[in-house]
């Protein structure tokens, strides 16, 4: 009873707070009111017209609309909730031979309602890849009851498997579970990706043609295979080139400034865009430069200025080929 009181009381002073806090703009709302019904030869308003009233009436109107906005929307707008697809709790990695023995038994007993993929058979039995007992189930607390039975009432036989074979086939559920990936990744196990698929010596043939004046392999390219042992990582090193960019900020280019006619700084490459250009002397001074057009000339020497004008033109097969080649470059 104290409990409504108080909460018509508080109703009560919040409107009281909301008439005071809206008072000048509904005097504001009243004065032109006025004027208005004055320009129209009333000597009088129809209706006693306040700041007062306005406030009042207006306080109404948001009332109304606050307790009328759930009932008109009704049915049109659905609450946001947040998804808990995937939500499990992390697990550690489960047996081998566990998971092996409960697919089996998952294809015998159980593949037919909730499908090969467990996203839900012919039989009509639900997506476990979605199922809140399938994603917080630890060590088979959840899984278990409910193959020996617990759920016949929602429609779930009992499929009759003892505890060890019930815990079998929630070990494999889990480990299904466990291989989903990020952003909706269908469950599977991630292959890892084979990027040697080309051929070594059409390769070979590539790289004489288009790279041996700059590179040789028995310079700068010697044991190119061994510096990058994983190939995508080194598919993606000789594509782009190494390094642009050193550890200390620098770049491998290097450039020539013409400050004067028959003066030219040249430097490591620091910095470059169309207002400005930075280097760094060989005794670790830098130099900037305004740029104005053309003025001062500026030339750079980038050893990567190929590989980037080159990089429109590889085929699959350009690239998978040279890819090929260049991991027997051990």
């Amino acid at each position: 009873m104290m409990a409504d009181i108080r909460g018509a009381v508080h109703s009560v002073l919040s409107r009281m707070r909301w008439i005071i806090a809206i008072m000048p703009l509904t005097n504001t709302i009243t004065a032109r009111l006025r004027r208005a019904f004055r320009s129209l030869g009333a000597t009088h308003l129809p209706i006693a017209v306040s700041g007062t009233s306005v406030a009042v009436a207006l306080t109404g109107v948001f009332w109304w609309s606050q307790q009328m906005a759930p009932v008109a929307f009704a049915g049109q707008q659905k609450p946001r909730t947040t998804s808990s697809f995937n939500s499990g709790e992390a697990r550690s990695a489960e047996d081998p031979a566990l998971v092996a023995r409960g697919k089996a038994l998952y294809g015998v007993h159980c593949q037919a309602c909730h499908g090969m993929d467990l996203r839900g058979g012919d039989m009509g039995g639900p997506n476990l890849l979605r199922s809140q007992v399938a994603l917080t189930d630890q060590h088979g607390e959840k899984i278990i009851p409910i193959i020996q039975g617990a759920r016949q009432a929602q429609g779930m036989p009992n499929i009759g498997l003892n505890d060890a074979d019930a815990g079998a086939v929630a070990a494999y559920i889990r480990s299904v579970i466990g291989t989903i990936g990020s952003q909706g990744t269908p469950p599977g196990e991630m292959e890892a990706l084979n990027v040697v698929v080309g051929d070594p010596e059409r390769g070979r043939a590539y790289f004489e043609a288009h790279c041996v004046s700059c590179h040789s392999v028995t310079g700068d390219l010697k044991g190119f295979a061994s510096k990058y042992p994983e190939p995508r990582a080194m598919q993606a090193r000789w594509i782009l080139g190494e390094r642009s960019v050193k550890t200390d900020g620098t770049r491998n280019a290097t450039v020539d400034v013409t400050t004067a006619p028959g003066q030219i700084v040249t430097g490591t490459l620091v910095h470059i865009d169309d207002f400005l250009v930075t280097l760094r002397s060989s005794d670790g001074t830098e130099y900037s430069y305004a740029r104005e057009g053309a003025i001062p000339k500026v030339v750079v020497h980038d050893p990567l200025q190929k590989h980037r004008e080159m990089l429109p033109t590889y085929t699959d097969d350009d690239i998978h080929n040279v890819t090929a080649y260049l991991v027997t470059l051990k």
